[in-house]
């Protein structure tokens, strides 16, 4: 790599760094590269979680005077560098313009790391993926050709999934009342309910309570309120009666929806509130021009029922050599390699599964 590179904190970057940013992952869904164009991946991401945590910084390629490549990541004092967001980010890696070439450890050497972690790389991302430990799909929905064509597809392939699904929908608006949906809420306290789903949808299912960290709380707050034509936070909620039953809170790229935090209230379970939510905004979606919903890495039967296809992101790390990468693959490693173990191996994954509900029901107990 013959380029120039700069590192910059985020709030550094000129109006002009930022257009050429998002003029990059525009130029990349055309060229064939779509993941690169994901919201998670927009410099407004990279700037709200700057807010919110330390050591966040971009680095910047320039060929012939102008960005070639962004590169936002998390760097410590020690030189240990994570993706932007890593456990939040669904999405990571070098936005850069079509046939860059780069290699890793030179740019690592340039943002002083010693190692960077990720685990939600996209794909393509060569000189990234050299260091990946394990590829995992991440499911989509396709809606670019219309809601109907996505509906068709559906019927085609799981005709009883949409039987069902829109028979509870029919019965939920029988038995709770009229339903109404609102694509883009603005109302925080709905955002606020979700929230309260989210963290007892965590604690029943014995996982980390994301909503428990006021940092994740504030950050989320923070994007609900960003508002722009490429980029925003956005709420959908579906109502019953005039009761929120089901909501999700997302981004959103001029192309992509990025599904994050989907929850339901569980007085309504029956009914499967959320996949009438998501069918809602499958429909939205495709109708605001919208090419597809992100579902997220992670193998759910809802996101087996809803997706067309699936997108392949890998996780891992590159280093450099250097005693601190090695210090933190010597603790990072064998964690990561004992889970997906286990998420390799559907009776163990089970297993844990049911270990963890159990324990989640557990801590609601007391």
């Amino acid at each position: 790599m013959t380029s120039r590179i700069r590192v910059l904190r985020p709030a550094e970057l000129t109006e002009a760094d930022r257009a050429a940013w998002t003029g990059l992952q525009s130029r990349a869904w055309v060229c064939g590269s779509p993941a690169l164009a994901s919201p998670f991946l927009s410099p407004e991401f990279t700037l709200a979680v700057d807010r919110f945590r330390r050591g966040v910084r971009v680095a910047v390629v320039y060929e012939d005077g102008e960005p070639a490549a962004f590169f936002p990541f998390q760097r410590t004092v020690l030189g240990v560098g994570r993706a932007v967001g890593l456990g939040l980010s669904d999405c990571q890696g070098l936005v850069h313009r079509p046939g860059f070439q780069w290699e890793a450890r030179e740019l690592l050497r340039a943002c002083r790391l010693a190692i960077w972690e990720f685990d939600h790389l996209v794909e393509g991302e060569k000189p990234f993926e050299v260091g990946a430990t394990g590829s995992f799909p991440s499911p989509v929905i396709d809606v670019e050709q219309g809601y109907e064509a996505y509906l068709g597809y559906l019927r085609s392939h799981a005709p009883k999934f949409v039987r069902t699904t829109l028979a509870k929908e029919r019965k939920l608006e029988r038995d709770a009342g009229g339903l109404r949906y609102v694509h883009d809420e603005r109302d925080p306290a709905a955002l606020r309910t979700l929230m309260g789903w989210k963290s007892a949808q965590y604690r029943r299912t014995g996982r980390s309570d994301r909503f428990a960290r006021p940092w994740i709380v504030r950050l989320v707050e923070h994007l609900f309120n960003v508002r722009g034509e490429d980029f925003a936070g956005q709420l959908s909620v579906l109502y019953a009666g005039g009761r929120p039953v089901a909501a999700h809170f997302g981004l959103r790229s001029d192309r992509v929806v990025a599904c994050w935090f989907p929850a339901y209230d569980t007085a309504f379970g029956k009914y499967s509130p959320g996949l009438a939510l998501h069918l809602r905004m499958a429909e939205a979606a495709a109708a605001n021009g919208i090419s597809y919903l992100d579902l997220g890495r992670g193998e759910k039967e809802y996101k087996e029922s809803l997706k067309t296809r699936e997108l392949s992101v890998s996780e891992g790390w590159v280093t450099r050599r250097h005693p601190v990468a090695i210090g933190h693959l010597v603790r990072r490693a064998p964690v990561r390699a004992a889970r997906n173990a286990v998420l390799a191996r559907p009776q163990l994954l089970g297993r844990a599964d049911q270990l963890l509900r159990l324990l989640g029901r557990l801590r609601t107990e007391r």
